[in-house]
């Protein structure tokens, strides 16, 4: 086998885990295969001869590629009408009765949500830093060179975020998904059936719920952030719309929603589920980004 064909075996073996430290990087499934392949680009370019740990190498340029597209992201987010807090992540949507092999890789280390969201809010810095380390136990020397800081500032980097995602930690989250399902089917059965009170009995007092609708439409954004649950309540009345074409799904390993309406995805809806309640939803509605997640199998009524 020539030269090239073996370290492209040899990087295919490495992709599932390159894939996963792109995802939590950028929450975004597409981005994430955008910084893997730059990766691979960059390998092509390198003198692979000179490269003692063909695993730990990829692993850190995955990283400060995915550094580096943070940075820009940040920069471009600069519209003041963007809505605050209603960032939802890619969801990693399968169906119930399975996780194929290569969303088990992508999700390992239960990758939900509301780790994504939180792993939003950080600076970029910090985030590659506790991603990195705390997630796929690359050394701060290797961290180090791809900040631009010695190994004890990169420590502390890490340390800083770790205390961010300690301190945005919700209630143990429900880790029997046949319980996660029960629970969401009666929100969604009190939904369809217009029951304030049943809603407000399955859902937490303090419950958020984010919708991320995208860009304005007509100078107008439905993205919203909602806290408490008469609020959300309020709000999950509307869902009945959606109820005829929907389907339940996992979303990054538990419960979840997906509706389609004439043969195209409207939402994917991911709950989190803690002491019989759902303490938080996170719905994805942005048409762009739903058109590009892998839902072709996610059909109502199947």
């Amino acid at each position: 086998m020539h030269d090239s064909e073996l370290l492209a075996d040899e990087f295919e073996e490495h992709r599932g885990r390159l894939r996963a430290v792109a995802y939590r990087m950028l929450g975004s499934l597409s981005e994430a295969e955008d910084a893997v392949q730059e990766t691979w680009l960059k390998l092509g370019r390198t003198d692979v001869d000179g490269i003692k740990n063909l695993g730990g190498w990829l692993t850190t340029v995955t990283g400060r590629v995915c550094l580096d597209m943070l940075r820009s992201r940040a920069a471009r987010r600069e519209d003041p009408l963007e809505p605050s807090g209603t960032f939802v992540p890619d969801p990693v949507v399968s169906p119930l009765d399975r996780i194929d092999p290569e969303q088990e890789v992508l999700l390992a280390d239960s990758v939900g949500l509301a780790l994504l969201v939180v792993l939003e809010t950080l600076e970029p810095a910090e985030r590659l830093a506790f991603v990195l380390h705390d997630m796929f136990a690359v050394p701060f020397d290797d961290i180090a060179p791809v900040v631009g800081r010695n190994a004890a500032a990169t420590r502390q980097l890490a340390s800083r975020a770790r205390r961010r995602v300690k301190g945005a930690a919700a209630p143990e989250p429900e880790r029997n998904v046949v319980r996660q399902r029960e629970v969401l089917g009666a929100f969604l059965a009190a939904s369809r059936a217009g029951d304030f009170e049943a809603l407000l009995a399955v859902l937490d007092p303090d419950v958020v719920l984010r919708a991320d609708a995208g860009a304005l439409v007509g100078g107008v954004t439905v993205s919203k952030l909602v806290r408490g649950a008469e609020a959300v309540a309020g709000q999950a009345l509307t869902f009945r719309r959606f109820e005829a074409s929907s389907r339940l799904v996992q979303v990054n390993g538990e419960a979840g929603v997906v509706a389609i309406v004439d043969g195209r995805p409207q939402s994917v809806m991911g709950v989190t589920v803690a002491d019989g309640r759902i303490v938080a939803m996170y719905i994805l509605a942005d048409p762009e980004r739903l058109a590009r997640l892998d839902l072709a199998g996610e059909k109502p009524g199947e």
